[in-house]
This record gives structure tokens, C-alpha cells and sequence, in this order.
């Protein structure tokens, strides 16, 4: 199963289009509010949470990733998500790699 949450507004990846997250991307900045996106991952063989500098993200993990989470970890920040100004267009690139990478 793999979640994406931007804000308070949650959706099943299968679910969240492309208008839908550029959409709650520019309104929450738009409004001057921090942008938060978190993606929870667990499918067979990842089990990952990955949020955005936005969020009041607490602990990391309390165990060594995975060779495909590590490869997850190193897409997000290619993708420039570790930075607080990321763009829609940037996430939208992420999650059609995460698409896959879980197939």
C-alpha cells in the first residue's frame, strides 16, 4: 500500500493525479503555509515513510534500509525533495519512478 499525504488531505497513490497534487501543492503555498508531502510505502519488500522539510517529521527509522528503500532515498533527493522550495513537477517525476520501482 502506498499513501501520499500533502497536508491534512490523504490519498491512495492509485488515486493522487497530477492535478490533484499540484493542486494542494500551489494552494497551501499560495495561502503562505509550509508545504507538507508524505509518502508512506509498504509493499512487499518496502516499508518506508518519505516527507518533505515542511512537515513536523519527528525520528528517523530504527533500522538499516534496504537496498531498494536506499534506492527510493536516493531518488527523492534527486528529485530535489529534501529541498523546501521542490516543485509539483518534481514529485510528480518521483512518484512515476516509485511507480516503477514497487511494480
Amino acid at each position: 500500500m502506498i499513501t501520499i499525504s500533502i497536508g491534512n488531505e490523504t490519498k491512495n497513490y492509485a488515486d493522487a493525479t497530477e492535478s490533484w497534487i499540484a493542486q494542494q501543492i500551489n494552494r497551501r503555498r499560495l495561502d503562505g503555509q509550509n508545504v507538507c508531502v508524505d509518502i508512506l510505502v509498504n509493499t512487499s519488500g518496502l516499508n518506508i515513510q518519505l516527507t518533505t522539510p515542511g512537515c513536523d517529521a519527528g525520528g528517523g527509522g530504527g533500522r538499516e534500509a534496504t537496498d531498494r528503500e536506499r534506492r527510493l532515498f536516493d531518488l527523492w533527493d534527486k528529485h530535489g525533495l529534501n529541498s523546501p522550495n521542490f516543485s509539483g513537477g518534481s514529485l510528480i517525476s518521483f512518484l512515476k519512478w516509485l511507480r516503477q520501482l514497487v511494480a
